[in-house]
């Protein structure tokens, strides 16, 4: 198995080198990473300019651009040979609901499923225990499953994993997105030049997090696997909008 591993936490992340040593008796691993943390960049792609490739002792390879950008170069330029799939993480914070919009974890993710790769994207639900060796071993169990997961075109798994040792974990449920609530609000702050700056707030808390969601499954102590599907084209409101844009006057009737 040729695996391509990414992340948005950066290559220096120990989430990142926790998927490697969890991962790399499966066969032929390559890592490719942001050089710095780009958490929350989703899925930008870098277009203004030319990437730097970097290799470390370690034989990862950092990029200087975004997680897509990683994915998009290895699987489109820096090695002759195909991979298998993609793993996107050890994110060090969750990736629930609302947050995969922003999440460059899932980006990487995204952009491996959009080249024809099956596509995983993992996050620790931190709890500041940083048990990612427990999300290592997750992953490690869905990739050498005797029955290969298919989840149809243009989708990707999205698992989330509490932060808990393994003997811990209450076992697998297979989720759907929750959301959060509003954002908390920004936090003002004055630079050391006297300008005022602000930090954007913090991410609510979940608002639609009953049972079925993402949310519910990893505060009862279970690994959320949720089916994630890039088309995002409200499809049960084609009809109700079609009918209402069939209300709209001719933009060639009544003119001059």
């Amino acid at each position: 198995m040729r695996i391509l591993l990414s992340n948005d936490d950066g290559v220096h992340s120990p989430g990142l080198v926790a998927l490697y040593e969890g991962l790399k008796s499966l066969g032929n691993l390559e890592v490719v990473a942001p050089d710095r943390d780009h958490s929350g960049a989703s899925n930008a792609l870098t277009l203004n300019r030319p990437l730097t490739v970097e290799e470390h002792p370690s034989g990862f390879r950092s990029i200087d651009g975004t997680p897509t950008d990683c994915v998009h170069l290895a699987v489109n330029g820096l090695f002759p040979e195909s991979f298998d799939r993609v793993v996107s993480g050890i994110n060090t914070h969750a990736n629930l609901g609302d947050d995969i919009i922003y999440s460059g974890t899932v980006a990487a993710a995204t952009e491996g499923r959009h080249l024809g790769l099956p596509a995983i994207a993992v996050s620790l639900v931190s709890e500041g225990q940083n048990h990612f060796e427990t999300a290592a071993r997750v992953v490690r169990m869905l990739l050498e499953s005797e029955r290969p997961l298919s989840l149809g075109p243009r989708s990707i798994l999205n698992v989330n994993v509490p932060d808990v040792p393994w003997e811990e974990l209450a076992g697998f449920r297979v989720t759907r997105l929750g959301n959060r609530e509003r954002a908390e609000s920004a936090v003002p702050m004055t630079c050391p030049r006297g300008k005022e700056r602000y930090w954007i707030g913090a991410a609510g808390k979940g608002g639609d997090a009953g049972p079925g969601t993402d949310f519910h499954a990893v505060a009862q102590g279970y690994v959320s696997l949720t089916p994630v599907h890039i088309d995002m084209t409200r499809h049960e409101a084609l009809v109700s909008l079609r009918t209402w844009a069939d209300s709209l006057p001719d933009v060639h009737g009544g003119g001059v």
